[in-house]
């Protein structure tokens, strides 16, 4: 990666800011991204007007960062005293503060820009020390909208490891038998939770982990985010969400698929059959210089066009959330399909995931993920969308 890449030196004019300044630790997607270094605790990115990068870490990172961070002006807690001021201040948080504010004093900067979920503290200490604090959006969620050619990799990495969890939770399921109503495998109750743990052991064995994979069934799919730990029922959908994350390189994917086993009644069909429709409609229309909001209206149109509702007329049934979301990072960012300005460009990465959800029916949701190229986009989610299954695949 150039430095250059990394420039945000029109966000800090605009703020007129002499620099940008945010803390943060494995968890902040920003920090990772412009750093492309992890670390358990709080460290710190500095970028100024002129484009000047410093990594502020602890003198035990040092080594580690050397190697695996791409900025090289690296600087340690301990050159500002760190120790030192702890004893005197009697406080850990109050002598890093005050190891920030040195940092801050030697750079030459008085205004520095930083995150919306930049530390009150840290914001107060250091307005306190006389310098102007102005928080502003983050200048780099836009940047990581576009991906480049590693971060393509890592996702489909992490997609290919998502539709192997994604096929062996279907194999299980269909491998399943009925009786009385309810889905058994090898003996006994088939439950979310052990379609959950198959899920967790594949993504395993790819080096990749989700948190918070859906699995959900029968009335509990009414409720888009719904799940189910417990006993699955047969003759009833059950939706299948995995956003699986490779733990080395970073990176989300997402997919969803909806799958029954048994007999489907005739309206969940038609509910299966209009999502279906609805995904290839909105899949047609991704290419740059769309606006995702033009989009997500095709895709409500459509619904609203064959007796389904949505929330455009208040309902709070049928199709009731966005039509979908950038993928990066983090599972959810840049750019949303929802009912936004944004325009598409090439190299974002994105899902396509209409869905319809009512009560005393169910819930019907796929969900394929997309890099939008210089023509169209590319469909990076291979596995079969195949809702019926009434024998091992």
């Amino acid at each position: 990666m150039k430095e250059t890449d990394f420039s945000i030196k029109k966000a800090l004019e605009e703020a007129k800011a002499d620099a940008y300044l945010m803390t943060g630790n494995i968890h902040n997607a920003d920090i990772y991204y412009v750093t492309r270094f992890l670390a358990s605790d709080d460290f710190i990115y500095l970028q100024t007007l002129a484009g000047k990068e410093v990594l502020f870490i602890s003198e035990m990172e040092r080594g580690r960062a050397e190697i695996e961070s791409r900025v090289s002006n690296i600087k340690t807690s301990q050159e500002f005293g760190y120790r030192e001021k702890i004893k005197e201040k009697k406080d850990t948080s109050i002598a890093y503060a005050a190891c920030i504010s040195e940092l801050l004093f030697g750079e030459y900067v008085k205004r520095i820009a930083v995150p919306y979920d930049f530390p009150v503290f840290y914001s107060n200490y250091l307005t306190e020390a006389g310098f102007s604090v102005l928080p502003i959006k983050s200048p780099f969620k836009k940047m990581r909208s576009i991906k480049r050619q590693e971060e393509l990799e890592s996702i489909r990495y992490a997609q290919a490891a998502g539709e192997k969890a994604m096929q062996a939770a279907i194999a299980l399921i269909a491998g399943a038998e009925e009786k009385e109503g309810m889905l058994y495998f090898e003996g006994e109750a088939l439950t979310g939770a052990k379609v959950n743990s198959v899920i967790d052991h594949a993504l395993l064995d790819f080096g990749c982990e989700a948190g918070e994979t859906i699995v959900s069934c029968g009335k509990d799919t009414e409720n888009p985010h719904g799940t189910t730990d417990g006993p699955l029922m047969a003759n009833a959908p059950i939706i299948l969400d995995i956003f699986p994350r490779s733990k080395k390189r970073r990176y989300f994917a997402d997919m969803t698929r909806t799958v029954l086993r048994g007999e489907a009644s005739e309206k969940l069909k038609a509910m299966y059959k209009t999502v279906l429709e609805a995904q290839k409609k909105a899949l047609s229309m991704i290419k740059p210089g769309v606006q995702a909001s033009e989009i997500h209206a095709a895709v409500c149109d459509f619904f609203e066009a064959r007796g389904y509702h949505t929330y455009r007329s208040g309902s709070k049934a049928g199709f009731t959330h966005s039509t979908g979301h950038g993928v990066g990072l983090d599972i959810h960012e840049l750019p949303g399909l929802g009912e936004n300005s944004f325009v598409l460009e090439a190299g974002n990465v994105i899902t396509i995931e209409p869905g319809l959800y009512y009560p005393d029916i169910g819930g019907i949701r796929l969900e394929d993920m997309v890099l939008l190229t210089e023509k169209g986009c590319e469909n990076l989610t291979k596995l079969e969308k195949k809702f019926v299954l009434n024998s091992l695949l």
